[in-house]
């Protein structure tokens, strides 16, 4: 598949940096290998010698001194090595890319470690996105997302969702503006749209999952049209329906999606690891990117997750990420209770399908900005006003967001009903 459409000129400008090149070569190479290229400081004069992790369960993981000389030196840009295999395994096994035994083409699939997901979208998005360019995304849209792309001059192009997340059918409404690679008359101009982004599994905000029928249909639109899928999935290991719904990645034919995992939700928010999985030859842009900017993520927080990971297994890093499934949905169950109590009139929402988030669209009220931002903080109960994940200016909403990760029961409850209480008094029902 030619990915030259795709990347922007500066993505087409980059070219790989001999030193990262040397440090990987240098890893590589055996122990008797004599080297004075690399900028390298002297790992013996860091002041740490090791570390050691107790585990929730009483069970310890430790770095040893070798292997804490080696996290705190520079690493090759793409991740340790033992970490990136431990994930491709991973990625092997639950979603099976068809692009995974293409050896030798660019279509075949890689992995590369990003400091948290966020910030693999954002390395990809530098080098696909020229100003002007049309990204088709859902309307609510991550706020994440629109302060990474609106800065680049992303026009974004609306695509209707419901409860399940995008329409089908409405992308192809929409991408019928434009012929088909069929077409005697079709051209890869810049007019065309080559992104399509998306989250598919316990939206931020709406908190809804793609079925598997509309990831079907959409990746068809997407052969039909040329477009690259940017599938954003940080709730994949949170979705409520078991068992869980295939990605986009699991059905690529083509070398045509981009995949952002993360271990912010099951692992750490703060430790920032997560990982970019795509065709090698987009990947390695990715690669370029990176080793102008930040060389690698953490070693350290690399070595942290990998040690866990290695001392897990695949088996009980899914049975760990069952458990936190759980909790999430014995939490959004409460919220549902709370809303269904207090809000029955006042408000319309679905249930959220997998994630933290909850979607509230407040009936009688055409904007919630002003409502959420100030008038119930005078109630000390705080939601995040719809209007912060729309990309287009001055654009109204009379949607919430509700996240119901950390309230506890008490306080989903109280917070429903000052919720509540708001809309009343804007109503002039109170």
């Amino acid at each position: 598949m030619p990915y030259v459409r795709f990347l922007n000129a500066v993505a087409k400008a980059r070219r790989p940096s001999p030193i990262r090149q040397l440090t990987e070569l240098l890893q590589k190479s055996p122990p008797t290998m004599i080297s004075m290229a690399t900028g390298m400081p002297n790992a013996e004069q860091f002041p740490f010698h090791e570390a050691s992790f107790t585990l929730k369960d009483g069970n310890k993981v430790h770095i040893s001194p070798s292997e804490m000389k080696n996290c705190l030196q520079y690493q090759a840009t793409p991740g340790l090595p033992e970490l990136r295999s431990w994930l491709k395994t991973m990625q092997k096994t639950i979603h099976n890319p068809p692009t995974w035994d293409l050896s030798g083409r660019p279509e075949q699939m890689d992995l590369m470690i990003t400091t948290g997901s966020q910030h693999g979208m954002a390395t990809v998005c530098d080098m696909l996105v020229t100003h002007g360019d049309k990204i088709l995304t859902a309307n609510p849209l991550y706020s994440g997302t629109i302060a990474i792309m609106k800065p680049l001059g992303a026009k974004f192009i609306d695509i209707k969702t419901d409860a399940h997340g995008i329409i089908p059918e409405h992308l192809s409404e929409v991408m019928s503006a434009w012929p088909d690679k069929e077409q005697p008359h079709h051209s890869d101009s810049v007019n065309i749209p080559k992104l399509l982004y998306c989250v598919p599994n316990g939206d931020n905000p709406t908190g809804a999952g793609l079925t598997y029928e509309r990831k079907a249909k959409i990746y068809a639109i997407a052969r039909r049209y040329n477009l690259l899928i940017l599938e954003d999935d940080p709730y994949y290991f949170l979705q409520f329906n078991k068992p869980r719904g295939r990605s986009f990645l699991s059905m690529d034919v083509d070398g045509r999606v981009l995949r952002f995992d993360s271990f912010s939700k099951m692992l750490s928010a703060g430790i920032r690891v997560g990982f970019v999985t795509g065709p090698k030859a987009l990947l390695e842009k990715v690669n370029y990117n990176l080793q102008a900017s930040v060389l690698h993520t953490s070693a350290v927080s690399q070595m942290i997750v990998y040690k866990l990971l290695e001392h897990w297994g695949l088996e009980e890093f899914l049975r760990h990420t069952e458990e936190v499934s759980d909790f999430y949905q014995g939490r959004k169950d409460v919220l549902l209770a709370a809303a269904n109590e207090h809000l029955q009139g006042l408000a319309e929402w679905h249930e959220p399908s997998g994630g933290m988030f909850f979607w509230l669209k407040l009936l009688g009220i055409k904007d919630s900005h002003d409502l959420i931002m100030n008038k119930a903080r005078e109630k000390e109960v705080l939601f995040v006003p719809g209007s912060a994940f729309t990309a287009h200016k001055d654009e109204k909403s009379q949607y919430v967001r509700a996240c119901y990760s950390l309230a506890t029961d008490e306080q989903m409850f109280e917070g429903m009903r000052r919720l509540a209480e708001l809309i009343k008094e804007h109503q002039g029902k109170l």
